[in-house]
């Protein structure tokens, strides 16, 4: 089965050799999202809360550009710098997924790109 290929420019550019997304087995594999404002490809400024909003905002586009959405997503990795960013963090995610519960990781690692506090990627359902 061939493997496709998502890009979008409503989500920040790949920052190196990989994809936004690729489609695979008929299941959507995003990357991992950091909180990248798309237009300048800069870090957004603020708190875990501010990062985890962007972060959602850019798993939202990828997962449009395919024609899915965050409802159809069936598990979530959450990459935090410190589990003391893990309440803020929660209280966005469960904003952007309502009543809609994935499956979930979170794990605490010693750095993230761009030094951000939240990384986030997603498998999700056409």
């Amino acid at each position: 089965m061939p493997i496709k290929f998502i890009a979008t420019g409503n989500a920040p550019k790949a920052i190196g050799p990989y994809s936004q997304g690729t489609v695979a087995n008929g299941f959507i594999y995003t990357a991992g999202q950091i909180a990248l404002d798309p237009a300048s490809m800069e870090v957004v400024p603020g708190d875990v809360k501010a990062q985890t909003e962007r972060v959602m905002a850019n798993l939202q586009a990828v997962l449009t550009a395919q024609g899915s959405d965050l409802s159809k997503v069936v598990k979530t990795t959450v990459f935090l710098m410190t589990m003391d960013d893990f309440a803020p963090m929660n209280e966005v995610y469960a904003k952007w997924f309502g009543e809609h519960r994935p499956a979930r990781s979170t794990v605490a690692v010693s750095g993230l790109p761009r030094n951000v506090r939240v990384e986030i990627d997603v498998v999700a359902l056409p």
